[in-house]
């Protein structure tokens, strides 16, 4: 089929093409029907990934069940759009897609979680804050500042009036003592 012909085909002549396998017809199909395909999909479908995906498999459809239109019982348009339709709604009953529904993203679940069951961090609780108190006033303040208070590095050595690397060893000495402690 030459370019021009593809884009003029009549009904009857895309169908036979269609029903015959022809290769070059599925460009044309897709050209003519696709953009009012995905029309009717996406006012089922909202998310456009996946209307794009059930557009996919429309044309899949339709491709390997065109021996199957019978022009009697309505218009070509009107047969591949109750497939559209069909695949739609089949892909929203799905258990899949009501799974994926149900599905967080791991970059918010654990801010989801905590959200849902009103989970705050209290160190009294694990009584860790205990095991702080047993620390040495030194290793307590930097951790204290660091962990506690939400001080960086750089600003708990400036609270302090210590050398950054004096906080950092603290920090480290502070951790290794609370191990100790808690095991």
């Amino acid at each position: 089929m030459s370019a021009l012909k593809k884009l003029t085909l009549t009904e009857p002549e895309l169908v036979s093409a269609l029903q015959s396998q022809d290769p070059a017809v599925l460009k044309t199909l897709y050209s003519m029907y696709s953009s009012a395909l995905f029309g009717v999909i996406s006012r089922i479908i909202i998310n456009t990934e996946l209307a794009e995906d059930v557009l996919q498999e429309t044309f899949v459809k339709i491709w390997q069940s065109a021996k199957h239109y019978d022009n009697t019982k309505g218009r070509l348009f009107t047969w591949m759009m109750n497939i559209a339709r069909n695949l739609s709604i089949d892909k929203l009953r799905s258990k899949d897609f009501k799974n994926s529904l149900k599905n967080q993203d791991i970059e918010n679940n654990v801010s989801f979680v905590d959200d849902q069951n009103k989970v705050t961090f209290n160190p009294d609780v694990l009584g860790v804050k205990q095991l702080v108190e047993n620390l040495k006033p030194d290793l307590q303040n930097v951790l204290n500042l660091v962990y506690y208070k939400g001080f960086t590095h750089v600003e708990a050595a400036e609270k302090l009036d210590l050398p950054l690397g004096t906080v950092k060893t603290r920090i480290r000495l502070a951790i290794i003592e609370l191990r100790r402690s808690f095991n």
